[in-house]
C-alpha cells in the first residue's frame, strides 16, 4: 500500500503542524496532492482504468475547493503551500 500510517503522519506533521492535526486545510491539501501524484503515476501505466480516472478528477476538485478556501482565508499560506507542494507547473 502506498499510503501507510507513517507516511500519512509525516505529511500532517510537515504541513498540518502536528501528527494529530488531521483537519488542517494545509494538511488535507498535502494529503490530496500525495494521492493525486500516486494516481497520476498509476494512470500512466493503466490508461483504460476509468474508475481511477474518475477518482482522480474528484480528488482534484476537492483539492481545488480547499485551495480556494485557503486563498480566501490566508493568501500568504496559500502562496507558500503552492510553492512547497509544487502544484503549479
Amino acid at each position: 500500500m502506498y499510503l501507510t500510517k507513517e507516511v500519512k503522519a509525516e505529511i500532517f506533521k510537515t504541513h498540518g503542524g502536528s501528527e494529530g492535526n488531521t483537519g488542517s486545510t494545509e494538511g488535507q491539501i498535502a494529503l490530496f496532492t500525495h494521492r493525486i501524484n500516486h494516481l497520476t503515476g498509476h494512470l500512466k501505466n493503466n490508461q483504460k482504468d476509468y474508475n481511477t480516472e474518475r477518482s482522480l478528477v474528484r480528488l482534484v476538485g476537492k483539492r481545488r475547493s480547499l485551495l480556494d478556501y485557503l486563498k480566501k482565508k490566508d493568501i500568504e499560506k496559500y502562496r507558500a503551500l503552492i510553492i512547497e507542494l509544487n502544484i503549479r507547473k
